[in-house]
């Protein structure tokens, strides 16, 4: 830009709030927002209240924790002192004081570990002595909960005594180089634990941490191996029987140990080929009976300690399950956390299940589109979970991928002559269409490039241009359709960045469009007056960062707004030769 250019400092820009949900303000004038769904998303990790098991938590990737008191039947979140960065909070897992529930504790990446007393109410964390904030897996001692070890990412295993006010290093013996996925302690003699770790099996330690030993006998028999690594993704000990124990690997199944991991043997009788494991979990009151999740293929049960099993997926919206969680007075009520689909319940053991995501806004938009001619008509992209639809201004929300073939979109765009005419960019699958108000998708015949934007001609909606990534083989920048997307070309003369991750068209002459591109090396604004035929920079005043999002004023089309990713919001008003 040029020096009339000028920084608006500390926007806080639409898109990265859509990537938290959709929201609506309360009342016009004041900064307040409302989550008003889609509801779902993707649920990491489920932890029950033991003592009111009605009460449960669900950590999500994206938007931090949430909390229902009714058995899922609506959730609420709860992440008051919880630290977002860049604009999400991941929570890995979640551990609840046994004595005292109120108190909890959620692992996080990369805001390290968070403690609540008063039942996720309030947050605060808790971090004194870790070296990283990439937190795995917790674990806490169910006869002295101040007790606590947490996995760290690159640093292996942390320990507290104090209810996470500060932690120590207890790595002797482990490897080095290995992460640990997974922590398991013995509920009777809780000095005894294992830790899973990528390439090097499962270790023990038998004096709470301060030494571990490689257990690792029979370990990942029966498929094939690169070299002798093993990575175990999950552990689970039966509460009965202690030295029975369960370990979930990434290519070999389910293990089992009954001399606490002297000796292992396949249990995969059931499971799909050399499967990769993503929870196991006991049923506390019948320890015979457990749960495994096999990453692609959804919930299986056994009720013979692993000796076969049974796919228990009836009901369920997509086979991706990170994890479960068994209702301790109730067995047979069973959670499962979804890849994109939420919080799914089974009150028969897993033989059906049903969503139980009233509340629960975890779904991660990444564009929102309203018809220019019903504006309660609402288009939500979601950045793993397809398009949804709503047709009462958020009230409520379906989904509409039937033809889609990637649910990552990152841009919805509506024909404004046509409204029921959509297009979707999507990831790795190019372009998509919908002439009936996203009733059914077809692939138009763009690259199957990233398209990160989508931009019609006010004037002439046939006329389109995508901006999408680059790729050697594939080409990419900015590609133009004259005939509603049927047929496309390349339109880069001058571009000197093929990643294009936003475009914006001047209403009143379409001719004169812009695009924003991503640091490659050098992050841009350029210029097209001639539809695409040739472009130049205009960024004189920008720093060389992403260029998110471009807005033109339909009242003066010369003031170009610029959406920078993490940054600033600038303004450009030298329309004629500049911008």
């Amino acid at each position: 830009m040029t020096g009339s250019s000028r920084r608006i400092p500390r926007a806080v820009l639409l898109p990265v709030l859509l990537w938290m949900g959709a929201f609506r303000t309360t009342e016009a004038g004041l900064n307040e927002w409302t989550a008003i769904g889609p509801e779902g998303g993707t649920v990491v990790t489920l932890a029950i209240d033991p003592q009111a098991p009605s009460t449960l938590y669900a950590g999500t990737r994206e938007s931090g924790v949430f909390k229902s008191i009714d058995g899922g039947g609506s959730w609420r979140a709860i992440n008051s002192g919880l630290a977002y960065v860049n604009g999400t909070l991941t929570i890995l897992d979640l551990v609840i004081d046994p004595q005292s529930p109120t108190t909890l504790y959620a692992g996080t990446s990369p805001a390290g570990v968070y403690k609540s007393i008063d039942g996720g109410a309030s947050w605060r964390s808790a971090n004194a002595g870790l070296p990283y904030l990439g937190i795995l897996d917790l674990a806490i001692d169910p006869q002295s909960p101040a007790t606590l070890y947490a996995s760290i990412q690159y640093y292996g295993v942390y320990k507290s005594t104090d209810g996470g006010d500060s932690w120590i290093s207890v790595n002797d013996g482990l490897p080095g180089s290995s992460f640990v996925y997974a922590l398991a302690i013995d509920p009777r003699t809780p000095t005894t634990l294992y830790a899973g770790t990528n390439d090097f099996g499962v270790f023990k330690s038998t004096d709470g941490g301060l030494s571990w030993t490689g257990v690792n006998a029979g370990l990942g028999s029966g498929c094939p191996s690169y070299g002798n690594d093993i990575s175990v993704l999950t552990l689970a000990i039966d509460p009965r029987t202690p030295t029975t124990l369960y370990a979930g690997t990434y290519s070999h199944g389910v293990h089992k140990s009954t001399d606490g991991g002297a000796a292992w043997s396949p249990a995969n009788l059931g499971l799909p080929n050399c499967s990769h494991l993503t929870f196991l979990v006991i049923d506390p009151q019948t320890p015979t009976t457990l749960y495994a999740g096999v990453y692609g293929n959804g919930i299986f049960k056994s009720i013979d300690g692993g000796g076969s099993w049974l796919a228990v997926n009836d009901g369920l919206s997509q086979l991706v399950v990170f994890d479960l969680a068994v209702d301790p007075g109730t067995p047979a009520t069973v959670y499962g956390a979804l890849l994109g689909g939420g919080a799914y319940k089974s009150t028969d053991g897993g033989g059906s299940w049903s969503a139980v995501n009233a509340g629960l806004t975890g779904i991660a938009v990444a564009t929102l589109a309203v018809d220019p001619q019903s504006p309660a008509v609402f288009y939500a992209g979601t950045i793993e979970d397809g398009v949804f639809k709503s047709e009462d201004a958020g009230g409520t929300w379906s989904a509409t991928n039937n033809g889609l073939t990637s649910l990552s979109i990152y841009d919805v765009a509506i024909d404004p002559q046509s409204p029921t005419t959509l297009y979707a960019g999507t990831y790795y699958q190019g372009l998509f269409k919908s002439t009936d108000g996203g009733g059914r998708w077809s692939q138009s015949r763009l690259p199957n490039l990233i398209v990160y934007t989508v931009a019609l001609d006010p004037q002439t909606p046939t006329t389109l241009y995508a901006g999408t990534n680059y790729d050697s083989d594939l080409g990419g920048g900015v590609y133009k359709s004259t005939d509603g997307g049927v047929s496309w070309r390349a339109v880069n003369t001058g571009l000197t960045s093929r990643r294009v991750l936003s475009m914006a068209i001047d209403p009143q002459t379409p001719t004169t469009l812009y695009a924003g591109t991503y640091p490659d090396p050098v992050g841009a604004v350029f210029k097209s007056e001639d539809g695409g035929g040739s472009w130049r920079a205009v960024n004189t005043g920008l720093p060389n960062i992403y260029i998110g999002s471009l807005a033109i004023d339909p009242r003066t089309p010369p003031s170009l707004y610029v959406g920078t990713l993490w940054y600033d919001v600038y303004k450009c008003t030298d329309g004629v030769d500049r911008c």
